[in-house]
Parts: structure tokens; C-alpha cells; sequence
């Protein structure tokens, strides 16, 4: 499965960070890094921050 995050309107509450911490983390400067080709396996988790996002900024594909 793909997952990205459309960083234009990503506003780093870091929802998706705690939904799915496997996938999305905060680097040392606090942007957001994500794994774009995740396991069918963690697609709850994805699909959990992507609901928990306020901006809606995360694209499963």
C-alpha cells in the first residue's frame, strides 16, 4: 500500500504519529517522515491516522 501526505496543508499536529508510529515520526528538525510503501498489515494503523488527521492530509493508495 502507498501512503503520503500532502505536506501543503499538513499542519505537524502529529496525529498520525501516534495512530500509527510504525509509519510516521518526527525527524530532529520536526518535519514529518513517513514509509510511502507500507505493509498490507498496518493498513488500520494507516487508515486510523489518516481519520485522526484534522487536515486530512494523509493519501492511501
Amino acid at each position: 500500500m502507498k501512503v503520503d501526505v500532502d505536506m501543503s496543508i499538513c499542519l505537524l499536529h502529529g496525529q498520525c504519529v501516534i495512530a500509527a508510529p510504525a509509519v510516521f515520526s518526527f525527524d530532529d528538525a520536526g518535519g514529518l517522515v513517513w514509509v510511502a510503501e507500507v505493509d498490507e498489515g498496518l493498513r488500520g494503523d494507516v487508515e486510523a491516522a489518516a481519520d485522526a488527521c484534522p487536515e486530512q492530509a494523509i493519501l492511501i493508495g
